[in-house]
Order: structure tokens, then C-alpha cells, then sequence
């Protein structure tokens, strides 16, 4: 038996074929190019998964399902993406015109809860009865397994913890709000911070890193720079740990989840961005004194997790 899993992202789109042992057997890509019509981009998810069925040596009529994580809030019983911000959805029916496309069973959610169903199963959750994924990423997805369940909430839009306020009338969020830990703690957030503080600095060694181009800033360069020892890289990424950890901080003590588990392309720093959560995390969560807490860890899956977690889905 075999699934069909596909991450659909604000930069990529990402399709494997998985079986049942978890394993993704053949990939397929491509770019999602927004904004532009959902119509193209689900186009784009079937050309990716041919490729990956392709890749993986077997045929469509082998394929049982389809499941896809996507981001924004999701109707389960419709199907429909109600609501994505940084894809510009507004109830697309994602579920009917995708269904239409490959003319098999489509299951979809919300590509963070996708990725912690994923980390549960097969990756860093493994075993553990609770979990909380985050994804740092273009914005900050993030997924809640209580109990071995994903939290859906009543209008599947549960679980979107990228849109807490951590600062009253801060940052514009293209949600509608200010102050989302997503505008602080996100991949572009921080490629927004390096920016801010290279205009700052004219002679910080991150200028260098980038040729000169401040339009090459990416989410490695203030890190980069930190590990060479610049002053103001250290700045930026001690204050962009410290966004990242309050934001984790609220959901220690909203759910004391077995494990909260850290990806996006970030998390790649490992313990240069997870010990200093941690330890943020120990000194300012409420249950401090508890004898039991919950672990801060890498996610292990990296990218993959939102591809087996899609698959995993069956309703």
C-alpha cells in the first residue's frame, strides 16, 4: 500500500510517495510561485506527485490516497482552506478540486499538524502521548497532539500558535493582527532583523557574507556571522532566539506537552538555537519547580515530516 504525501509550502511544494513503514520511496517538487490562482498550484501538486510516483518505480493505480498539509486553517468535513494568509486563500475547495485532479481519496489539514503528526510517529515525538511541532519557516506553523490526537479545534483552525500576540501593538502580521510571534520568530523575521541591523551597522561582517548585496540576506547570515564572531550578528540572533523561546515559553504553560519539537530549515543550527530555548525556556516557564518537564527538541524529520505526516492522513 501506498501514499501519496504532499507539503505544500509558500515557497515550495514537496510530494513523496510513503509506505507503510513510513518511508518516503520517491520525491517530486516544485515551486509554488505566489500569489497566484490555487487552480495553477494544484496543477504544479499533481505534476510534483507524478514525479515522485515516477521516482519511486511504481504507478498511480497503486496509489490508495492522497493527503496534503496545507497551510491555514482547513475544514475538515469540507475539505475546504478557509482561510490561508500567506497563500492568499479565502474558501478554496481545496479538497473537491484536487480529488478532481487525481482522481483519488484526498485528505488535507494544516500543514503544521501535518509535520507534528509526522514528528510523532515516525520522528522526535516517537512514543510520546503529547507533542507541539513548530515549524520555523516563512511563517511559524505549529501542530498539537494530545493523547496520540491532533487538535483541530471546532473549525479545524485550532493549533495556530504563530498568531499569539507576544507584543501588544507590535509588528503588522498580514493576518489582520499586530504582535504575532509569527512576525518575530519566523524565517522571514529573521532574514527582516539581519537586514535592520546590516542598515545599522555598515561595518558588520555580514555585509561581507553577502557580497555587498543586502537583497542575498537569508536566514543563515546572522548565524554565519555569529559563529566569526560579529558583534551585531550575535545581537540578532540572541535577540531572535529569545522571540522564538517566549513564543515556546506559552506553550509550555499552556499544554505541558511531553516534548515540544523545533524544525524549519533553522532548527538546522541544532544546539546553537535549541540549548539557549531551553534555557530560556527553564528560567521563565511556571512550572519550574515541577519534577517532571517538558524536553525542547530538534525535529528529526526535518522537511519530510510534513510529507509522512500528509500521507499518515485517512479523514
Amino acid at each position: 500500500m501506498y501514499r501519496i504525501g504532499i507539503d505544500l509550502g509558500g515557497t515550495n511544494i514537496s510530494a513523496g510517495v510513503v509506505n507503510e513503514k513510513n518511508e518516503i520511496l520517491g520525491r517530486g517538487a516544485a515551486k509554488t510561485k505566489i500569489p497566484r490562482a490555487a487552480e495553477l498550484i494544484f496543477d504544479d501538486m499533481k505534476a510534483a506527485s507524478l514525479e515522485a510516483v515516477k521516482n519511486a518505480g511504481i504507478t498511480m493505480d497503486q496509489v490508495e490516497s492522497v493527503g496534503v498539509g496545507a497551510p491555514g486553517s482547513i475544514n475538515k468535513s469540507n475539505g475546504y482552506i478557509e482561510f490561508s494568509n500567506n497563500m492568499g486563500f479565502k474558501n478554496v475547495p481545496a479538497k473537491e478540486m484536487l480529488e478532481e485532479r487525481f482522481g483519488k481519496p484526498v485528505y488535507i489539514d494544516n500543514d503544521a499538524n501535518c509535520a507534528a503528526l509526522g514528528e510523532a510517529v515516525a520522528g522526535a515525538g516517537n512514543g510520546a502521548k503529547s507533542v507541539v511541532a513548530i515549524t520555523l519557516g516563512t511563517g511559524v506553523g505549529s501542530g498539537i497532539i494530545v493523547d496520540g490526537k491532533l487538535i483541530n479545534g471546532i473549525n479545524g483552525a485550532a493549533g495556530e500558535m504563530g498568531h499569539m500576540v507576544i507584543a501588544v501593538d507590535g509588528e503588522q502580521c498580514n493576518c489582520g493582527r499586530k504582535g504575532c510571534w509569527e512576525r518575530y520568530a519566523s524565517a522571514t523575521a529573521l532574514i527582516s532583523q539581519t537586514k535592520a541591523a546590516m542598515l545599522e551597522d555598515k561595518g558588520s561582517l555580514m555585509w561581507e557574507l553577502v557580497d555587498g548585496d543586502i537583497n542575498k540576506v537569508g536566514g543563515r547570515t546572522s548565524f554565519d556571522a555569529w559563529r566569526k564572531g560579529d558583534k551585531t550578528a550575535t545581537e540578532v540572533v540572541n535577540r531572535y532566539i529569545y522571540y522564538v523561546a517566549v513564543g515556546i515559553i506559552n506553550i509550555v504553560n499552556t499544554f505541558q506537552p511531553d516534548v515540544v519539537c523545533v524544525g524549519g530549515g533553522i532548527s538546522n543550527e541544532g544546539d546553537n538555537i535549541i540549548k539557549p530555548i531551553s534555557e530560556h525556556v527553564a528560567r521563565e516557564r511556571y512550572s519550574k519547580y515541577a519534577a517532571v518537564q517538558s524536553k525542547i527538541v530538534k525535529a528529526q524529520l526535518g522537511n519530510d515530516a510534513g510529507i509522512i505526516g500528509a500521507a499518515l492522513l485517512n479523514e
